[in-house]
């Protein structure tokens, strides 16, 4: 879904582009996103990247990324008329580092990625846009815009990194320099000639802190991530069995993985975030393997309503839970809880917990 209004046919010169640019920002700092910035269309680098990246087969089972041809990289295509996009970003980090990473060594926690804990985030950042769009409307006595939030085949980091929001770092995800990663994007893309952004610069620099820290090896290369190998692939996107060969890498994430943000040195700066939409809902910050393998599908839809979560299903969402508690700590609750679900499950639950089981007897 993607709120829009059709573009003229054709728009008169705004009288000061660059007043109108730093007008918006103002405004969308009000509206709560922490930082806005102006791009232009030009993408052919991140095209190249894309495709290379297609090429590879990295994208795996997302087939949703080559079926759109290059609308993604050329966004007059998507919406014609584009002549600017403006990018937006808001913090979501609900807690600090070391809380994180204390989640992640609790030998029967259940980790989730931290944008996800709290409501789904498309929602909420497509009406601050469309809210910011209609300020802009009221200044400019309308014009033509269309806004996204993960919602189109749009190369959101790119258009980021070219309004100057921050860099694309090793690990695929945008850095600020004073606010680290964690913040989620939106766009407008419009046909106002606003005055564009610098392109922040790139301050990665020898790290390779992302690289060292990734469980199953998924960032292949700098700037280059095998998705195929990524636990937010394999627990997100993978509807089939995880392979073997990275469930003991899992450990226990069962819904996404933030290590290579937690590692990273430009995190430091990160603030946590002021919208309590984006603050854990029904304990999941802190939520215990056995506790959420004991859901069954109507819990798990009553406490994932509104959350990004829910998209996976009930089956993926036992099926991670299975591989978590296969890396867990052994002791009697881990194996009862395995035990409930090893005869009436799903074949491909199933065969998650019998090899779950398998680790313990190991």
């Amino acid at each position: 879904m993607a709120y829009a209004k059709h573009f003229p046919s054709s728009y008169a010169a705004i009288p000061d582009p660059a007043g109108l640019a730093a007008s918006i920002k103002r405004w969308g700092v009000e509206l709560g996103f922490q930082q806005v910035g102006i791009a232009d269309t030009e993408l052919s680098e991140a095209e190249r990247h894309l495709l290379d990246w297609l090429q590879a087969g990295f994208h795996g089972e997302m087939g949703y990324m080559e079926r759109h041809g290059m609308k993604r990289s050329r966004p007059a295509e998507l919406k014609p008329g584009t002549i600017r996009i403006i990018s937006a970003r808001m913090d979501y980090l609900p807690e600090n580092r070391k809380a994180m990473a204390a989640h992640l060594d609790h030998p029967l926690a259940a980790y989730i990625s931290r944008y996800a804990l709290g409501r789904d985030y498309h929602k909420l950042l497509r009406a601050r846009l469309k809210k910011l769009a209609e300020r802009i409307e009221a200044a400019t006595g309308g014009f033509g815009y269309r806004v996204f939030t993960d919602s189109a085949p749009v190369l959101e980091k790119a258009l980021a990194a070219k309004a100057g929001l921050g860099w694309i770092g090793k690990h695929s995800n945008l850095i600020s320099r004073n606010a680290g990663s964690w913040f989620f994007l939106g766009e407008i893309y419009t046909d106002l000639p606003l005055a564009p952004d610098q392109p922040a610069k790139n301050n990665c620099g020898q790290c390779s802190a992302c690289l060292d820290a990734c469980p199953t090896r998924a960032i292949v290369a700098p700037y280059r991530v095998d998705a195929r190998r990524c636990i937010a692939y394999l627990t997100i996107e993978l509807r089939g069995r995880i392979p073997v060969e990275f469930r003991a890498a899992i450990g226990n994430r069962i819904y996404g993985c933030d290590d290579c943000q937690i590692v990273c040195p430009w995190n430091r700066f990160a603030q946590l975030t002021r919208e309590q939409d984006f603050l854990p809902r029904h304990g999941l910050n802190t939520a215990q393997l056995v506790e959420l393998f004991a859901w069954d599908e109507k819990t798990f839809l009553e406490k994932t309503e509104g959350s990004a979560i829910r998209r996976i299903g009930y089956e993926s969402w036992s099926r991670n839970i299975a591989v978590a508690l296969g890396n867990a700590k052994t002791c009697p609750a881990v194996i009862a809880a395995l035990r409930t679900r090893e005869k009436n499950s799903s074949e491909l639950l199933r065969e998650h917990v019998l090899w779950a089981l398998e680790q313990h007897r190991s």
